[in-house]
């Protein structure tokens, strides 16, 4: 189930696949605000930093594409669904708090700190 996506978002790539060493299905998701300035990416945590970890990690990348382009690990959390539905509240906060290019960070930092995980 595909998570509701705010008005300033896009889903940009959607699709499942079963690797060759499991029979497991695994999900992978893509994000895009309206301005182009940031991404999320909902993934396998195996793929983001390439060791065998289970569950999904919710990146996210501040003007992705060009040389500038920061990522930043959000959260890790065991299931897709959970990780869809945080990335959902980071998007909803992000939204919320984003005016334009000169508020990026502020945006970012504001959604980052309401969505990680704390310790």
């Amino acid at each position: 189930m595909e998570a509701d996506v705010p008005l300033e978002w896009t889903t940009e790539e959607c699709r499942s696949y079963t690797p060759a060493d499991t029979d497991r299905e695994m999900q992978y998701r893509t994000y895009r605000h309206d301005s182009g300035d940031l991404r999320l990416k909902v993934a396998p945590a195996s793929l983001d930093d390439g060791e065998d970890h289970p569950g999904y990690a919710l990146t996210a990348t501040s003007y992705p594409g060009l040389d500038l382009s920061e990522t930043t690990r959000v959260r890790t959390v065991l299931t897709f669904e959970r990780c869809d539905r945080i990335a959902a509240e980071f998007m909803d906060l992000f939204s919320a708090s984003y005016d334009g290019a000169g508020s990026l960070d502020d945006a970012l930092e504001y959604a980052y700190e309401r969505t990680r995980e704390h310790r």
